[in-house]
C-alpha cells in the first residue's frame, strides 16, 4: 500500500501551496481508516519539505513520479520516499529514500548499527543507509514487478538535520555506504542529493514504475529460493527420516490446499531430539520453491539465529532477515499477507506483544490471521512460564463464531510415538473479534 502517490510537479504544489503534512493525514486515514500521532505528523511536517526543496530543480522532471509512505508487503516496514523515472538509457529507475530527523548518532562496532536518540533515550537502531538498502534487497527478493519487471532500484538516507561528522560517514560502515549513500544537512549535501537522484530520474514517467512496484505480484524470486535449495541440498543434517518425512508431506498437501477463502491450521506435535526444528527449516525452504511467501517464526532468537548463521555466505543478510520473524510480528499484518507461516516452538507463544507487552490481542490468533496456512510444532511439556499460552487447546479456541462445526481436529489413523500432527480447517472469516 502507498499512501500518496503522484508526479513531482504535483508534490511540490501540495507542499509549497498546501500543508503537506495535512494532505498525507487525509490521504493516510482514507487508505487506513486509521491516524497518526504527532510525532509522525510532525516528522512529515518537516522532512517532506526539506524532500521537496531538494526535488525543486528544473532537471528533475515534473513528470516523475513521487510515493510517499509505501508499506512493503509480508513486513511492518514502510518506505519513506520514492521518486520514480527513467535515467538517460531510458530503463526504469526507483529511487529509495529513507528519511530521518536525527541530529546525533553513534558507531558501535556492531555489522549495520549505529546509537541514537530516540523517544526513550539512546537505543541501538540500525544504520539508516543499511535500513534503505536493505528495503531495496526485501524488493529485489520478493517483488515480481522489481525482480522480472527491469526495475532497478537506487536506495539512499536523507538526515537533513545531521550534521556532518565522522560517526555515521565513519569508514567501518563503508559496506553500506557504497551501497546506499547518506545525504546530511546543508546545502552542499542536500545538492549531492539533488545530483544522486537526478543520475537516475533524467525522464519523467508519470510514476509508473511506482505503480508496478505497489502492485507487483509478492513471491520469493528465483535467485532467492535456490540459494534456500543450496543450503539443503547434500546435507545431511537436514535429511528428513522415517516420521518427519511423514509429517513433512502432510504440511506440504495442506499448504498447497491453503487459500483466503479456506485457511489452513496444522499442528505438529513431538517431543525433544524429535527433529521439529529442522523439520520446519524444511517447509521454510519447499513452500518458498513453490512460490508461497514464508517465513520461520520463534518467540526466541537463539532458534532463529542458528539457521540465519547457516544461511550467511549463501544470502545476503536482508535477504536472511525476511525469512525469519519473532512471533509478535503480527499484531498489524494484513489479514492473508503469508502464504505459509512455520513456527516453532509454539509452547511459547504468548498473549500479548511487545517489549512492554501492551502491543496486540493474542499472538496465536494473529498468527493464524496472518497466513492462509499456519503451521505450529509444539510440544505442551515444554512450556516455561505463566506466560506461554501454546496450547493446542488455545490454538482450537479461535473458532467461527456461527459455525463452530467447522474447527475439528483431524487425527491421522496412524500415529508415531514421536510425532503427532492434527488439522484444522478454517474459512475466511473466522476470527472473533
Amino acid at each position: 500500500m502507498i499512501v500518496y502517490r503522484e508526479t513531482k510537479g504535483r508534490f511540490l504544489e501540495d507542499t509549497f501551496q498546501r500543508d503537506i503534512h495535512e494532505v498525507i493525514l487525509a490521504a493516510y486515514r482514507e487508505r487506513t481508516g486509521r491516524s497518526v500521532g504527532p510525532s509522525e505528523l510532525a516528522s512529515w511536517r518537516e522532512s517532506l519539505v526539506y524532500m521537496a526543496k531538494a526535488l525543486n530543480d528544473k532537471d528533475i522532471p515534473d513528470d516523475a513520479g513521487v510515493a510517499i509512505e509505501y508499506g512493503i508487503p509480508q513486513t511492518s516496514k514502510r518506505i519513506d520516499f520514492i521518486v520514480s523515472g527513467q535515467g538517460e538509457s531510458k530503463g526504469a529507475n526507483v529511487v529509495i529514500i529513507e528519511l530521518k530527523q536525527w541530529s546525533h548518532a553513534k558507531r558501535t562496532g556492531k555489522d549495520g548499527v549505529v546509537a541514537t536518540r530516540i523517544s526513550r533515550g539512546e537505543q541501538e537502531v540500525s544504520h539508516p543507509s543499511y535500513q534503505a538498502w536493505s528495503y531495496a534487497a526485501l524488493l529485489e527478493g520478493f517483488n515480481e514487478a522489481v525482480y522480472d519487471g527491469g526495475l532497478t532500484l537506487q536506495p539512499c538516507a536523507y538526515l537533513h538535520n545531521y550534521v556532518p561528522d565522522n560517526e555515521l560517514t565513519h569508514e567501518f560502515y563503508a559496506h553500506y555506504l557504497e551501497r546506499a549513500p547518506v545525504f546530511l544537512r546543508g546545502e552542499e549535501e542536500r545538492n549531492r542529493l539533488r545530483q544522486f537522484i537526478k543520475k537516475y530520474v533524467r525522464y519523467g514517467d508519470k510514476a509508473g514504475a511506482i505503480y508496478r512496484i505497489e502492485n507487483g505480484r509478492i513471491r520469493p524470486s528465483k535467485m532467492l529460493v535456490d540459494s534456500l535449495g543450496r543450503m539443503l541440498k547434500g546435507n545431511p543434517e537436514f535429511v528428513l527420516i522415517d516420521d518427519q518425512k511423514v509429517a513433512y508431506e502432510t504440511a506440504i498437501a495442506l499448504a498447497k490446499r491453503a487459500s483466503r477463502r479456506t485457511k489452513k491450521v496444522l499442528i505438529i506435535e513431538g517431543g525433544p531430539g524429535t527433529g521439529k526444528s529442522v523439520l520446519a527449516i524444511n517447509l521454510l525452504v519447499t513452500l518458498s520453491k513453490l512460490g508461497l511467501v514464508c517465513q520461520y517464526v520463534s518467540k526466541n532468537a537463539a532458534p532463529r539465529s542458528v539457521y540465519e548463521s547457516r544461511l550467511t555466505g549463501v544470502l545476503r543478510r536482508t535477504e536472511i532477515s525476511n525469512l525469519f520473524s519473532g512471533s509478535g510480528s503480527f499484531t498489524d499484518t494484513e489479514e492473508n499477507a503469508f502464504g505459509a507461516l512455520i513456527v516453532d516452538e509454539a509452547h511459547r507463544l504468548n498473549e500479548k506483544s511487545g517489549l512492554y507487552g501492551n502491543l496486540g490481542d493474542n499472538q496465536i490468533k494473529e498468527i493464524i490471521a496472518a497466513a492462509k496456512c499456519s503451521i505450529f510444532f509444539i510440544d505442551e511439556n515444554q512450556r516455561v512460564t505463566l506466560k506461554d499460552i501454546g496450547r493446542k487447546a488455545e490454538i482450537t479456541r479461535w473458532k467461527p463464531s456461527t459455525r463452530k462445526n467447522v474447527a475439528r481436529w483431524k487425527v491421522p489413523a496412524e500415529k508415531s510415538s514421536s510425532f503427532r500432527w492434527y488439522q484444522v480447517n478454517r474459512p475466511q472469516h473466522w476470527l472473533q473479534r
